[in-house]
């Protein structure tokens, strides 16, 4: 089983108590890991640059220099940081502006556990799109925009043992391959078990969303390969 590249975070809260609970829900996403706590902007912006993140999490309502006011300053600064903001501020003009400033994506509270597991399964696919290729092909770009929307399974209808995060990872990376790719290949790109990523691509490949490639080589039994299903 391939490891997950660590994705390392700076969380910026000034609640003491709610710093706790989004640290723990972030280090519940496997290969992400809360390397500093900000308190406040100017304290998250300090840390961001000696420390130089992958991710930053932001609260918007914060002393010394808030949230957005912070995002601003980081873009200003071409501070080379992502950014998903975590607030209670629910007002429409505060989520443009966050937007409008690059931020990832923007999640209220109070929240759900899924929620933030959400967010930062979409951004490891992100930084798994991008760092990979020098290019970004139009399809590349739209399974990540879209995530696989279009063929994306309602949790609620997976069988047991499947989970839709890792279901959108299989199907993202299948969907910007040029040949089919076996079960062993997939497990490694995505990072987990071959007989794990076997159980997902035999549930696509029953849903019609991949196609079943069998390839006869020399000596040893056939390799199932899947291909993507674009009539689909």
């Amino acid at each position: 089983m391939a490891a997950r590249e660590e994705v390392k975070v700076i969380l910026i809260e000034d609640d003491p108590m709610v710093q706790e609970v989004n640290k723990e829900f972030i280090e519940s996403v496997e290969g992400f890991r809360v390397i500093k706590v900000a308190g406040n902007g100017e304290e998250g912006i300090a840390l961001i640059k000696e420390f130089q993140p992958d991710l930053a999490i932001l609260d918007v309502f914060m002393p010394k220099k808030d949230g957005m006011k912070t995002l601003q300053e980081l873009r200003k600064q071409k501070i080379e940081v992502d950014v998903i903001v975590v607030s209670a501020a629910k007002d429409a003009d505060t989520i443009k502006l966050m937007l409008q400033n690059g931020a990832m994506d923007y999640i209220m509270k109070p929240f759900k556990l899924n929620r933030i597991q959400q967010a930062l399964e979409k951004y490891r696919q992100y930084r798994s799109n991008f760092n990979h290729s020098e290019t970004v092909s139009q399809e590349q770009l739209d399974a990540l925009l879209y995530s696989g929307s279009s063929v994306k399974a309602p949790s609620a209808y997976l069988p047991k043992g499947l989970n839709e995060f890792t279901l959108n990872e299989i199907i993202a990376n299948i969907r910007v391959q040029e040949i089919p790719r076996s079960a062993e290949e997939v497990a490694n790109a995505i990072g987990i078990a071959r007989v794990t990523a076997r159980r997902y691509l035999d549930y696509l490949e029953k849903s019609g969303v991949i196609t079943l490639d069998v390839q006869y080589g020399g000596v040893g039994r056939p390799v199932n390969r899947y291909v993507y299903n674009r009539e689909k």
